[in-house]
């Protein structure tokens, strides 16, 4: 049961990635930095303080009961995680949805899961599987398999976009409506799709505030299993460092591009836009909200990130094909993209069973 639930949270964390995207389209006469920035103030500061507050009494004594280590390790990865999503914007605006998302957060989801059980292979820690779990265990095998599925999956799913690019240098209508950009797009979402798995690596670094928030609510829930919204406390750190580095980036576009006036700009509809920045920025929490969820009924590890993205990838692709980001593509193309995302369902079928195993 604690399995199917962790699952069940896990879809939902990656509905709401694999959604968030969505409002931002919505948002009419702003430029790219002033919406992103907007949203995140949403994504980064006030709906994860707000999360906190809701579900862990006294977050931030917990914050101040850390020691100076685990808060600037866990704050620095929530910084290189704040350029990898950074670069997420730019991946998805270059390639759409769909392909941008498959390839950033598939090249996360193998980051994001053998890197830290490579990690704890060197230096052991209770509670974290190993590579050497991994590869002497028919549990850890089986998830070995499904993320080589996975990574399967994501190249023929690039493979659809070089497909794409061809059939749109046809039909140069339609490429003058699209802002599709595909040696640009996979240049930053290789660098997103790395630098994006410092958020799982976050998760580590600020293990021991969870552990605390953890170990406070069982005194009063004994025999009630994990918590489920330990990680919240941990995510005002990793969130922080993400802040941090957009919020930069941004203010340093609106500067070069003079877009400081998007903001109060009364030609464009302002309070429609907030709304979809904001609902852009909430749902972009829920998906780590979910994912911590999820985590406390399937444990950190390879089964937990890598089930999170490939939800998200399978929601972003089906979203693309909702939007028609695939239109005018030929057959064989639409074709590609579609045998992608089966591939991708199929790995988490696999980590799941693996994990099952366990």
């Amino acid at each position: 049961m604690q399995l199917i639930f962790g699952i069940i949270y896990h879809f939902l964390g990656g509905f709401a990635s694999g959604s968030f995207y969505i409002p931002y389209k919505k948002v009419k006469g702003w430029a790219w930095e002033s919406l992103w920035i907007a949203g995140g103030i949403f994504s980064w500061l006030l709906i994860p303080f707000l999360a906190a507050w809701l579900t862990i009494p006294n977050f931030m004594g917990i914050i101040s009961h850390a020691d100076s280590q685990t808060l600037t390790v866990t704050y620095i990865f929530g910084v290189l995680w704040g350029i990898g999503g950074l670069t997420y914007g730019l991946g998805v605006r270059y390639l759409g949805v769909a392909l941008g998302s498959t390839i950033i957060l598939g090249l996360c989801s193998v980051f994001g899961s053998l890197i830290p059980s490579i990690y704890y292979n060197f230096y052991p820690s209770a509670g974290h599987d190993s590579f050497s779990d991994l590869l002497h265990n028919t549990w850890g095998q089986t998830v070995l398999i499904g993320i080589l599925i996975c990574v399967f999956g994501i190249i023929v799913c690039g493979k659809a976009g070089m497909l794409k690019d061809k059939d749109l240098q046809k039909d140069t209508e339609l490429k003058k409506k699209e802002e599709y950009k595909i040696g640009l797009g996979l240049t930053v979402a290789i660098i997103s799709g790395i630098l994006s798995a410092c958020f799982a690596f976050g998760i580590d670094a600020g293990k021991s505030m969870a552990t605390e928030a953890n170990d406070i609510w069982k005194l009063t829930h004994a025999g009630q299993g994990e918590f489920l919204f330990q990680n919240n406390v941990t995510y005002i750190l990793i969130l922080l460092g993400g802040l941090t580095t957009n919020l930069i980036w941004c203010m340093a576009l609106n500067a070069r591009n003079k877009t400081f006036g998007d903001y109060t700009n009364k030609k464009t509809p302002l309070v429609k836009n907030y709304l979809f920045c904001a609902l852009a920025g909430t749902t972009w929490f829920l998906q780590f909200f979910f994912y911590g969820m999820g985590e406390s009924r399937m444990g950190n590890g390879p089964s937990s990130w890598i089930l999170h993205m490939a939800f998200i990838i399978l929601v972003a692709n089906l979203w693309g094909l909702a939007l028609k980001e695939w239109k005018g593509v030929t057959k064989k193309t639409y074709a590609t993209i579609i045998a992608g995302i089966a591939l991708i369902v199929i790995s988490v079928l696999v980590v799941g069973y693996g994990n099952s195993l366990k």
